[in-house]
């Protein structure tokens, strides 16, 4: 489906054959990409298709022997050996092997014949039962010269059958007649006479062979896979929000509402919406699902799996602990006209970083071709946050991928950071209805304070970026500071950091500021979403100091925002790699995120505070030691942090 992206050929061809019944995708798997760890493990995928509702995967090994400039591993190990890692995978291994065309293109017909009606067969028996167990599905070996029909030497160098085959395997034939010679000896070796006539047109005897209409492979709607696509039926996501008497007082799970949503959306869509993720379904809150479907499984079970297991050889739930695979299998399926959607580990989103760099490039190649379809937007939630890894640690912290994300085209990107579960909700809502986009939505699976009612939610995330009133105290005036933030856990912080201020100084006047959409903060000229000068400017103001706390590297605000009039007085905190197996707090303030911090940042900024604030700065300093004396201590942050609530 997409080229430049070795790995995945087999699963997209999986995604590709998911509730496709009588889809057969024939995935062509070149030696060299057979050797990456995307494309070894996922020769699974023969675990994960079902023989009564999937259709089948054809894997075609192209077996030539070189890379570039080196043999392939698998060409220089035995056929025995080859023959038996294959069984070892579950397959039935057929080989095609040999150099001369005629005989070649026979045995390649004749097999090819034989795995589609091995493929009905074993389809056919388990519709026909209606038990679906893992079959053996055919794959086969084609092992041909690299170079096939190429002249046999170059300059007295090998070609034909050796590494010097790949790519230009005659160089210089504008400058060397020798050379030019030699390509035209080759092209003309294929007998165009005998396929042109006299004006270049193929000849009818060669056109009347090609299939018609729609079984063109050009023509094929599976390829095109917006023509075949359908929206979503979605509940109102309204109903499955926290409802709560005063902000900042009630603690709930953000994704476990969402995983009750995306429930009633899998109950809704049975064929055409499906949910990945690397064995962390449960762990990331979305296991509602597990009402209305299971996990898919097919392998052998155990009597124990009933205990919890939530295994069924019907599930619609994609779980692997291979990130690449499961991205491949959600392009796969979108680019084929359905939907899904894929949670991950945000340090693990990494995994995945060239996938998403080569789908966002090819949806915004799509974008200039009127004749392709617009397909499902790749909804992918980012869960696991750096800032709640007091188990995991440091190798757990890394909420870079959304640096990654900023670098391709705004056409087809969104990030979304919303704080609380009635956004989170109104996010996912309107992620699941958009096309061609890649959306990454970052909320935290832990137990949260809530901020906004449903109504004030929706119209939050529908602006992106607003101004909460309950926060702010700078109604009517200009505000000295301007508290910024984006994410759930940088929103609580900055919000106990407004906390503290106003206690200790009751005439500051404060603006805070919460952002749902990143881009946002990018200006109109560069991204759709962004806000114009003006809009911004009346937000931040264009003179005052911002303090904004953001959920990753710090530095990337700054590249968002560089253009800004006031951006010379925008101060940015986040995440610093200064971590460890940390509490929440410890954390915070290692990477000076904390709500201490924060207010010693507005201290620092506010002209009338420098001199006045001194008292509360150590007495915020003095907070920060007592925090870490008992994370020491005790393993925990303190009860008053932990139960902190918004007091206004």
């Amino acid at each position: 489906m997409k080229a430049a992206n070795l790995g995945y050929v087999l699963s997209h061809a999986c995604g590709a054959a998911f509730d496709n019944p009588d889809l057969i995708v024939a995935a062509v798997v070149g030696d060299g990409e057979a050797e990456t760890g995307p494309l070894a493990t996922s020769w699974h995928i023969n675990k994960f298709l079902n023989p009564i509702r999937d259709g089948a995967v054809l894997p075609i090994l192209n077996l030539n022997g070189y890379k570039i400039n080196n043999p392939t591993l698998l060409a220089r190990i035995s056929h025995q050996e080859l023959e038996d890692l294959f069984k070892g995978y579950g397959y039935t291994p057929y080989f095609v092997e040999g150099s001369d065309p005629e005989s070649m293109h026979q045995a390649m017909a004749a097999t090819l014949d034989d795995c589609a009606q091995r493929i009905r067969s074993i389809q056919r028996e388990a519709r026909d039962s209606g038990i679906a167990t893992r079959p053996r599905w055919p794959m086969i070996v084609l092992r041909t010269p690299k170079g096939w029909t190429s002249p046999a030497e170059v300059d007295g160098h090998k070609l034909e059958g050796f590494w010097r085959a790949h790519q230009v395997p005659i160089a210089d034939v504008r400058k060397n007649p020798a050379h030019l010679k030699l390509l035209e000896d080759w092209l003309r070796s294929y007998k165009p006479e005998e396929l042109f006539d006299a004006n270049g047109t193929l000849v009818s005897e060669i056109r009347e062979l090609a299939p018609t209409g729609t079984r063109r492979m050009g023509a094929n709607p599976h390829g095109n896979g917006g023509l075949l696509k359908k929206n979503l039926r979605l509940p109102d996501f309204r109903d499955y929000g926290v409802k709560f008497d005063k902000p900042g007082q009630t603690e709930a799970d953000n994704t476990r509402p969402l995983g009750v949503f995306l429930r009633d959306v899998m109950k809704l869509n049975p064929n055409s919406f499906r949910v990945f993720g690397p064995d962390e379904t449960t762990s990331n809150g979305l296991d509602a699902l597990y009402e209305v479907t299971k996990k898919f499984w097919i392998a052998e079970y155990f009597p124990e799996d009933s205990d919890g297991g939530e295994l069924a050889n019907d599930g619609r739930v994609i779980e692997m602990l291979s990130e690449h695979t499961l991205e491949g299998m959600l392009e796969g399926y979108l680019l084929t006209g359905r939907h899904g959607f894929l949670s991950t580990y945000e340090a693990f989103a990494h995994v995945i970083d060239s996938m998403f760099n080569q789908h966002a490039k090819w949806l915004s190649i799509c974008n200039q071709l009127p004749w392709r379809q617009n397909v499902a937007s790749l909804n992918l939630l980012i869960t696991s946050t750096v800032w709640r890894q007091d188990h995991n640690g440091f190798t757990h912290q890394d909420p870079g991928f959304l640096d990654v994300v900023v670098n391709k085209r705004a056409e087809v990107t969104r990030i979304y950071l919303p704080p609380d579960v009635n956004s989170l909700l109104s996010v996912a809502d309107h992620c699941l209805r958009s096309e061609n986009y890649i959306n990454v939505i970052v909320s935290d699976k832990k137990p949260h304070l809530q901020f906004l009612t449903m109504d004030e939610a929706i119209t939050h995330c529908t602006r992106g970026v607003s101004i909460w009133g309950p926060a702010s105290n700078d109604q009517g005036v200009e505000p000295d500071v301007v508290m910024a933030c984006a994410g759930d856990i940088p929103t609580q912080e900055a919000l106990a950091a407004t906390a503290l201020l106003r206690n200790e100084f009751p005439d500051l006047k404060i603006r805070f500021v919460n952002v749902v959409d990143l881009f946002k903060l990018q200006s109109d000229t560069e991204h759709p979403h962004g806000l114009s000068d003006r809009d911004f400017d009346s937000l931040f103001t264009a003179d005052k100091p911002i303090v904004f706390n953001f959920h990753g590297y710090p530095w990337l605000i700054h590249r968002l925002a560089y253009r800004r009039t006031n951006h010379k007085n925008l101060h940015v905190r986040g995440y610093k790699e200064r971590g460890n197996i940390n509490t929440p707090m410890e954390l915070a303030i290692n990477n000076e995120s904390d709500r201490f911090t924060l207010a010693i940042d507005v201290i620092d900024r506010v002209p009338k505070l420098k001199a006045t604030g001194a008292h509360a700065k150590e007495k915020f300093r003095n907070e920060q030691i007592a925090c870490r004396r008992y994370a020491h201590e005790f393993g925990i942050d303190r009860p008053d942090i932990v139960e902190w609530r918004w007091p206004f």
